[in-house]
């Protein structure tokens, strides 16, 4: 085969650093979308982002030529940094907790998964 084919979908979450209550509702959907650029930019585009006050879940298509490390580093990274500006929520000290829990998700249970 002269090229590479490549579909893992992956329902990734985690967490803000001690679980704090540290995403505001009034900044989720701004925060979601501003994740979803990210994942975008790393050849990974989520099919959705959602998530309460102190933990988030992502279903995205892992892109052939990043590892998930990567990915969840970029997307954690740049997001931490957006929440502490004022398009964000404002919060210095803002931090997603160090760990991540990442599964792969087969077609027929994306319906589920998007629930």
């Amino acid at each position: 085969m002269s090229q590479s084919l490549v579909k893992n979908l992956i329902h990734l979450v985690y967490s803000t650093k001690h679980r704090k209550a540290w995403i505001p509702e009034e900044v989720r959907e701004r925060l979601w979308a501003y994740q979803a650029g990210i994942f975008k930019d790393w050849e990974s585009p989520a099919l959705i982002i959602g998530g309460v006050e102190d933990h988030v879940h992502a279903l995205f298509s892992l892109s052939k030529n990043y590892p998930l490390k990567k990915i969840v580093e970029e997307v954690k990274k740049g997001s931490s940094k957006w929440m502490k500006t004022s398009e964000g929520a404002s919060n210095v000290d803002f931090t997603w907790q160090a760990g991540y829990a990442g599964f792969s998700v087969s077609q027929s249970k994306v319906p589920e998964v998007t629930e």
